[in-house]
């Protein structure tokens, strides 16, 4: 039955450009059909229209949160121990301890986030040695703020089968001491050898997935999302997204980026997990992109740079930079079969070098009669002064994380490692933005700091500080502040295009899908420094409301 027009009304920023505003617009069967003034918009619905009036606070395009871990998140919001980067190894040890009072003999402690400032200190026997004593003979894995890392003990050693003997996985390393000791830190892929032994334990695998499914989008759709792109899709996340949109519970579309190679989260990658995603397509599950993983974090050295390291960290060579885990005819080639399967390209790489290897391979593919996959490149922190105006040249997305620009842990542990001049040219959005690039927002959630809130986000964007209520005031790289027209925009249209649907969603314009948000004030009107504080009043998600 095809639905009369429904009318809202009120303060409404459309996101078609950043000073585009207007007084109403019209929505039938789940898509925008008119905008303007509300006599135009009422002209143009005739008949007897419902109209809704919003008189507190704006309407703006629903938000899209271009980079987060649907799954890691919402498992650790519903199943996993809580830690604070902040938590320091006493804080740690203690809860640790007190987790253990609600398991069930021989279930696993696990949780996080552990900062990257912290993590270090725990990199030694005798840390090993108070875990396991914490831990009352329950296994534990911790993971770090960039999630590329994890701290186990002595039970999850076991668990797992490795010793002091055992040789380091493909990719990843098992820490020792300098006397050839397991230190409990497992770097890169040594962490998906252990995430893949505490999921074995879990004895109900789908309830499992399915409530952090829920919790994940639950928590996601208070703030205002209406879109997100899943950074690393495994074939179990899939199942549970296809049941919840089979209940009618998924009210958010999901694009969907499926990991080419061995993921740190274990299970089926490359084109059998290409093949395997592209079955459960659907109205609002979208396999759409494969993840590339170019090189690791700077904490362990697995960050690629064009400059060396600031100190050797017990690595013996003052010229080291880091590592490419790609070689670049290999990228090129996985580009091209990309292309081929009709999928686009997201690209984690924190370094500059890294930045441009993934540049250089696009500059290669964009010659081809195809012109590539569309791209993105994930995280980008450094990026060398020439390689700047090659995003918009190369039609590459930036793929950017805000939340993990503030002064942290995180911000503070990459600083220990980085070059002081590296860091000071840190995440230069607004020159970005002057080559006429597309920056996609994103919170990598749950990585880099434990709080889930994109207006956090953008308003970072904008101060480049955290919150007025954190004691740290410090700015990082303030010089690339944007504006905050600019910000919302990388949070809705900008990611929009980033995701290859600019023409469904990011917009309020005729011909798109009704996704928009009511927020409780005039984020343009008041203090900058508030915005984080913003509420959602109500969400629509193709014309129908929470």
């Amino acid at each position: 039955m095809t639905e009369e027009n429904t009318i809202y009304t009120g303060k409404i920023w459309t996101g078609v450009s950043d000073t585009d505003w207007i007084e109403a617009f019209a929505v039938k069967d789940g898509r925008i059909t008119a905008t303007g003034t509300l006599e135009e918009v009422k002209t143009f619905a005739g008949g007897q229209s419902e109209v809704t009036e919003i008189n507190t606070g704006i309407i703006t395009p629903g938000l899209i949160d271009g980079h987060l871990h649907l799954s890691l998140g919402g498992t650790q919001l519903a199943h996993e121990l809580q830690l604070d980067p902040s938590d320091d190894a006493d804080a740690i040890i203690e809860k640790v301890a007190d987790w253990t009072d609600h398991l069930e003999p021989g279930e696993w402690v696990i949780g996080g986030i552990i900062g990257s400032g912290t993590l270090p200190s725990l990199n030694n026997i005798e840390f090993l040695a108070r875990l396991d004593e914490a831990s009352h003979g329950h296994p534990v894995l911790l993971r770090d703020d960039t999630m590329h890392n994890r701290q186990v003990n002595s039970a999850a050693f076991q668990a797992m089968g490795v010793t002091a003997e055992t040789d380091h996985p493909e990719d990843g390393t098992y820490v020792r001491d300098e006397h050839g000791n397991l230190t409990g830190a497992l770097w890169e892929l040594a962490g998906s050898v252990a995430e893949g032994v505490a999921a074995k334990s879990h004895k109900d695998v789908i309830g499992r997935q399915m409530s952090a499914l829920r919790a994940a989008l639950d928590r996601l759709a208070s703030l205002g999302v209406t879109t997100v792109q899943d950074a690393a899709t495994m074939l179990p996340h899939f199942e549970g997204l296809a049941a919840l949109e089979k209940s009618g519970e998924l009210s958010m579309r999901v694009i969907t980026s499926m990991p080419i190679r061995p993921f740190i989260e274990p299970g089926t990658v490359g084109e059998e997990l290409f093949a395997a995603g592209k079955k459960f397509a659907s109205d609002l599950v979208k396999p759409e992109f494969a993840k590339f993983v170019l090189d690791g974090v700077p904490t362990t050295l697995t960050t690629a740079l064009l400059t060396p390291y600031k100190c050797d960290h017990g690595n013996h060579d003052p010229n080291f930079r880091g590592e490419l885990y790609w070689e670049l005819e290999d990228l090129i080639a996985a580009l091209r079969r990309c292309a081929e399967l009709g999928l686009g390209a997201k690209l984690h790489a924190t370094g500059d070098a890294s930045v441009r290897q993934a540049l250089d391979a696009a500059e290669i593919v964009r010659q081809d009669s195809n012109g590539g996959p569309a791209m993105q490149i994930a995280h980008m922190s450094f990026i060398s002064p020439e390689d700047l105006p090659r995003f918009a040249s190369l039609n590459v997305a930036a793929d950017a994380c805000p939340f993990m620009w503030f002064p942290s842990p995180l911000t503070d542990g990459v600083g220990e490692f980085v070059s002081d001049e590296t860091m000071s040219n840190i995440w230069p959005f607004k020159e970005l933005l002057a080559t006429g690039a597309v920056i996609a927002g994103g919170s990598d959630w749950p990585v880099g700091l434990p709080v889930l809130n994109p207006w956090l986000g953008l308003e970072g964007m904008v101060t480049r500080k955290g919150p007025i209520e954190d004691a740290d005031q410090r700015s990082v790289n303030i010089d690339q502040a944007i504006t905050l027209p600019q910000a919302l925009a990388a949070f809705t249209r900008e990611s929009a295009k980033a995701l290859g649907i600019g023409n469904e969603t990011g917009t309020i314009e005729p011909g798109k899908s009704a996704d928009f948000i009511a927020i409780d004030r005039n984020i343009f009107d008041g203090p900058i420094e508030e915005v984080h504080n913003t509420r959602i009043v109500r969400r629509w998600v193709r014309g129908k409301t929470d």
